[in-house]
């Protein structure tokens, strides 16, 4: 299970200014949220949830082991902010679920006599398109 208290306790976040175009007001507002979690130093994460979720996140982790999202999708910092923590716990929640095994199965012996049935046909078809021999 997800402690998200826990995890909401060791988030930091900064608000910088979003780039872009816009007037006046946009050189004066930091309305972008950068969310910054430091994965390898969690006390909320069990060891064997940080080993999945630096496998499933590498690509996205920076060599500190630091996981970086931002958000400026609104003009607005704090819908920014509930937006990039519900983005990080969807993320986190996402990367945490572990695959089915999937058990091979026999291939149906209807299926094989299906298939060779047909390439019988096939030929059949393609042998009948020759010309007849004269002997």
């Amino acid at each position: 299970m997800l402690n998200k208290d826990g995890l909401l306790q060791e988030l930091n976040f900064k608000a910088i200014r979003s780039s872009g175009s816009g007037g006046q007001h946009v050189n004066k507002v930091s309305s972008k949220i950068e969310l910054y979690f430091d994965l390898n130093n969690s006390q909320a994460l069990t060891d064997l949830q940080k080993i999945r979720l630096q496998n499933k996140l590498k690509s996205r982790l920076t060599n500190e082991g630091v996981l970086i999202l931002q958000c400026d999708e609104s003009r607005s910092q704090h819908k920014n902010k509930d937006l990039v923590i519900k983005r990080f716990f969807d993320l986190v929640q996402a990367s945490l679920v572990v695959p089915k095994r999937r058990i091979p199965t026999k291939v149906p012996k209807s299926a094989v006599r299906k298939r060779l049935k047909s390439k019988r046909n096939l030929s059949e078809k393609k042998v009948n398109r020759k010309k007849p021999d004269l002997d």
